[in-house]
């Protein structure tokens, strides 16, 4: 039995329900329960927010979560072989654990939410788990329906997220990400953690939504930093080009240098650019008519 919740051990479940992990879902288990349950803790207070859990495969953090008090866990899940294992945890625990067999991709967990709060916690499937955050990411009205989130990722892509300014892995995401949360690398996670293991280290980051980012039109910034980083050894007088638009009077509105390249410049440089760009375009328009 397990030492946080008297359920049978995770390779026990993963035998028992043929759980054999597959690579076409992205998947690898983690068993350790003291890791789940380290990453359960990173997401603070679990009894006043529901959680949404995205990929939970044998239920290892869906049981820590629940078992360090989560009032209520959505578990979606795409793999229905993993189903049977975590109706046996929401037996466990009676009216806490609601499980959704669906893809993450394209279920909006939203009108479950009846109006509370969440927070989303997860092991994401390496496959698709940028994909996953630039659409949370994405979210409006802003700020979001949830109040936090814990997600592992693959290490080169949790350093993505959270690069600063001149990092080498600065790029389009870390001003995403950035712009509208505060993010951090809590702490590592080795392969052999995992069954079966990667062949990299694994990260877990937390990303708290900021209450009021800098105003700016979310796709004028996709569409800035795109330009920028798509071109990144270019000066952005040449790829800013591809907006349409005069890249000099876009530099000088936030003050920019125009021989610059995007790593060099700040988030508030690039929000800067977007809502210039936004008014170039707006005029544009009422020329037009």
């Amino acid at each position: 039995m397990s030492a946080i919740d008297n359920l049978p051990p995770l390779r026990e479940v993963i035998r028992r329900h043929d759980l054999s992990a597959r690579k076409s879902l992205g998947q690898n288990f983690l068993l350790d329960l003291n890791l789940t349950a380290k990453i359960a803790r990173a997401a603070g207070s679990l009894d006043t927010h529901t959680i949404i859990e995205i990929g939970p495969g044998p239920g290892g953090l869906t049981r820590a979560l629940l078992a360090l008090g989560a009032r209520r866990v959505i578990a979606i899940e795409r793999d229905e072989r993993a189903v049977a294992a975590l109706q046996e945890v929401a037996a466990h625990y009676p009216g806490r654990l609601e499980i959704i067999s669906a893809d993450a991709l394209t279920f909006d967990p939203r009108p479950l939410l009846n109006g509370e709060r969440a927070k989303i916690v997860a092991n994401l499937p390496y496959n698709i788990a940028t994909v996953l955050l630039t659409g949370w990411l994405s979210a409006e009205p802003w700020p979001p329906w949830y109040d936090a989130m814990v997600l592992m990722f693959q290490r080169e892509v949790a350093e993505r997220i959270v690069a600063d300014v001149g990092d080498e892995a600065y790029g389009r995401l870390a001003v995403f990400a950035g712009w509208r949360t505060d993010a951090k690398i809590m702490f590592d996670v080795p392969p052999g953690a995992f069954v079966p293991p990667p062949k990299v280290t694994s990260s877990v980051v937390r990303l708290i939504p900021r209450a009021a980012p800098l105003p700016c039109d979310r796709a004028a910034l996709e569409r800035v930093t795109e330009a920028a980083f798509g071109q990144r050894r270019k000066m952005l007088r040449q790829s800013l080009k591809s907006l349409g638009t005069d890249p000099a009077r876009l530099t000088a509105a936030a003050s920019i240098d125009p021989t610059r390249r995007a790593e060099t410049v700040g988030i508030d440089g690039f929000v800067a650019m977007a809502r210039q760009l936004v008014s170039l375009r707006s005029n544009q328009s009422d020329l037009i008519r």
